[in-house]
């Protein structure tokens, strides 16, 4: 199967938290979308490997994707060695994605800056003819994505476009709150993290709306790209 879109987070939770309202407005759209976690997350302080297995099932039902998988790269280690690479680049080759999002390259946690520096690289990779892989023992032809976009998760940069998910911002909530191990419980014993917080959710919300008023909508998700990208007319007067 081709992917229209590949979002690759560092963490399972991390597309949803980042993206999961386009996410949502691309499935309505009819596009193919998958995610891919590098890790199982389950070096996280709170839930556990098998939780977190849980709620990514229930939250990839909600946003009705079409693939998820998991490259079991050790959470906390992601690293950017050419074992590494080749798990990404037989990912990318397997669905031939148009477009892959990923994190941007400068974050709170090591792991979604490392996440950037590996996919960004294999992405680049993947579309060299000499670069052999194989899948179940059939070698794969070289694939590389026409646009790498970058998600906004702690860190903040000036966008190069905003996308308006008002329409599917419930959906992208419903998701986000599968993964209710990590967020507020003031039942819970586990220990405090910086998404635990009780704020937290609340900052997603108003982050959306920032976003959201800078294009003149409720809610809106932010993307970095470093090429520039071609708008036709009637994207222009939509503006």
């Amino acid at each position: 199967m081709n992917l229209d879109a590949i979002f690759f987070g560092a963490h399972p939770d991390d597309a949803e938290l980042s993206c999961g309202g386009t996410i949502a407005k691309m499935v309505s759209g009819n596009k193919k979308i998958g995610i891919v976690d590098l890790t199982a997350g389950e070096m996280g302080t709170r839930g556990s490997k098998e939780t977190r297995f849980e709620e990514l099932k229930k939250a990839s039902k909600i946003l009705n994707i079409s693939v998820r998988e998991n490259l079991g790269i050790k959470d906390g280690w992601i690293e950017n060695n050419k074992p590494n690479q080749l798990r990404v680049i037989k990912i990318i080759r397997k669905y031939k994605p148009g477009i892959i999002f990923m994190p941007y390259q400068n974050d709170r946690h090591p792991d979604h800056s490392n996440a950037n520096r590996l996919i960004r690289e294999s992405a680049f990779y993947s579309g060299l003819i000499k670069l052999k892989s194989a899948l179940s023992g059939k070698d794969q032809q070289a694939f590389r994505p026409k646009k790498n976009f970058y998600f906004m998760q702690t860190y903040t940069f000036e966008p190069s476009f905003i996308v308006d998910i008002t329409e599917h911002f419930d959906i992208k909530m419903q998701a986000v709150r599968c993964y209710s191990s990590q967020f507020y419980d003031p039942e819970s014993k586990e220990p405090k993290t910086f998404i635990s917080d009780k704020k937290f959710i609340e900052y997603l919300e108003a982050r959306a709306v920032f976003y959201g008023f800078q294009i003149g909508v409720k809610y809106g998700e932010p993307f970095f790209c470093e090429d520039n990208l071609k708008l036709d007319i009637e994207s222009i007067f939509s503006c």
